[in-house]
């Protein structure tokens, strides 16, 4: 507990003497009245995404820079890092007139790494993770004599994150309760320590993706530990391990953490687009599908709520999959598997049943005489109440299947519904490649001419990683799944998966 008195008291040092304000102003705290209504409390949004480069970590990347030395500055800085802290580091050094280096990994988002080339930084590509990049990244440190400028394992990189609380809690004297989107912890540390510091009734919630839930595990397990896999749909916060004083300022000062899925995600970049008219990357909407998430588990009224908005530098590409699956994170719509009759009338009688609920996509093609099966997706107005309702009254009448959270049938089987076909010895694997050239070439030279494909589906949705799902005809899964290791890419065997079994 001492070193944690010794990292808050230094972090509140370093917020109350930086020099951050010179390149950028203080935030607002904008009141988000409809989300606000519906939720009945009061509710603000921290709008780093106003700050030049759209992202808080410019605050870090600033923090840091500018505190060194006449010597430091004379080597040179590096930092490596998929985005927005490359874009602070890049800022902040142009404005000091310091020559920076960025390791980002090929998965990087274009519109950053063009972002963080057009401000004069040396920008080398390397890897496919933030891992990887970070390791190249020390490696050049140690070979060219640079300055390391880490995205968020440095006292003096959370101390500028902090800032973010010095200026909420003097616009938000009577704040409740901050939600704060979890990477590295260097964000939520730094808020943290600051508010924690001065206002220590008020309570820090972190929020997490459910595939890279870094502090949640950590906490659970009490040890601070590294992910072997985590996903990549958030972007900003996709980082394996928190860092050491953020693990360590976390553990004493966080109250909780909150668990999201993609879907809520997106429906959380909804929210903050009919409020504030602002387009959120994924990890800057993050917190606030905690949040809302965090109300309807507790049941909160009446309270000053505080959802960080911790970046925008989201890929165009990237809206039309936030917009396909915003509608189920905010659980107004169901996607269903029915088995109906194959005769005239069938169709007719379904779409009788579902009363006033309207169809929002439907996916069907003759397959047997007998038996039809269609994929549908219904608009729901009261949320889970209003599904139970409905897959109960259907189920009356047809076989059911929810689909909602099917991961393959969102993804791939909505686009490929084409009729049913028997090949032997198949076998499913959904993949996640690397959005760089000569990943698919990698995938067929390391599996080689043995296995035959038989199916393949892949729909660019503007993300580091494709979305990729393959049938191959196999004899050993054991000997496939060997080599599917060497290759390093995600994947999961969906073999069992009712929505295959169905539609393919």
């Amino acid at each position: 507990m001492n070193k944690v008195v010794d990292l808050v008291k230094k972090v509140v040092d370093l917020v109350d003497n930086t020099k951050i304000y010179s390149i950028l102003k203080a935030t607002d705290l904008s009141y988000a009245s409809q989300l606000s209504n519906i939720t009945k409390n009061n509710i603000y949004f921290k709008r780093e995404d106003q700050i030049p480069m759209h992202s808080f970590k410019l605050r870090g990347a600033h923090q840091k820079i500018s505190r060194l030395s006449k010597e430091q500055i004379a080597k040179g800085i590096i930092a490596s890092s998929a985005g927005n802290h490359a874009q602070g580091v890049a800022f902040s050094a142009k404005k000091l007139g310091i020559n920076a280096t960025i390791v980002m990994p090929f998965s990087a988002a274009q519109i950053k790494v063009k972002s963080v080339k057009s401000l004069g930084a040396n920008v080398i590509l390397h890897g496919s993770s933030f891992a990887e990049a970070l390791e190249h990244a020390k490696k050049i440190e140690k070979e060219r004599d640079l300055v390391f400028v880490h995205a968020f394992d440095d006292i003096e990189v959370v101390s500028g994150q902090a800032t973010i609380g010095k200026e909420l809690i003097e616009q938000l004297p009577e704040v409740d309760k901050i939600f704060i989107p979890v990477g590295g912890g260097g964000l939520i540390s730094g808020i943290a320590s600051y508010v924690k510091y001065h206002k220590p009734k008020v309570k820090i919630i972190g929020v997490e993706p459910e595939d890279c839930s870094t502090l949640y595990t950590s906490l659970e397990k009490k040890k601070r530990l590294a992910l072997k896999e985590i996903g990549s749909f958030a972007d900003g916060v996709a980082v394996s391990q928190i860092g050491e004083d953020a693990y360590e300022i976390a553990k004493e000062l966080v109250e909780e953490v909150i668990l999201v899925n993609n879907d809520e995600i997106c429906a959380a970049v909804k929210y903050i687009y009919e409020d504030i008219r602002s387009i959120s990357e994924p990890s800057g909407a993050l917190s606030t599908a905690g949040m809302r998430k965090y109300i309807n588990q507790h049941n909160i009224k009446n309270e000053n709520l505080v959802s960080i908005i911790s970046g925008s530098n989201v890929n165009f590409d990237l809206l039309r999959y936030i917009s396909e699956r915003a509608n189920v994170g905010e659980q107004k719509e169901a996607m269903m598997a029915v088995t109906i009759d194959e005769n005239a009338g069938s169709l007719l009688k379904f779409c009788k049943i579902l009363n006033n609920n309207s169809i929002t996509e439907f996916n069907y093609r003759f397959g047997s005489k007998d038996k039809a099966r269609i994929l549908v997706g219904i608009s729901l107005s009261k949320g889970l109440e209003e599904k139970k309702i409905l897959f109960d009254r259907i189920n009356k009448h047809f076989d059911v299947l929810d689909m909602t959270d099917n991961a393959i049938a969102k993804n791939h089987i909505r686009h490929m519904v084409g009729g049913r076909c028997d090949v032997k010895n198949e076998v499913l694997y959904r993949f996640e490649f690397p959005e760089k050239p000569g990943a698919l070439l990698n995938f067929l030279n390391k599996i080689g001419d043995k296995y035959n494909i038989s199916l393949f589906h892949y729909r660019n949705q503007g993300g580091d990683f494709g979305r990729v799902l393959i049938g191959l005809q196999v004899d050993n899964i054991k000997k496939l799944e060997e080599k599917l290791d060497e290759i390093g890419y995600f994947y999961q065997n969906e073999t069992d998966n009712k929505a295959y079994h169905y539609f393919l």
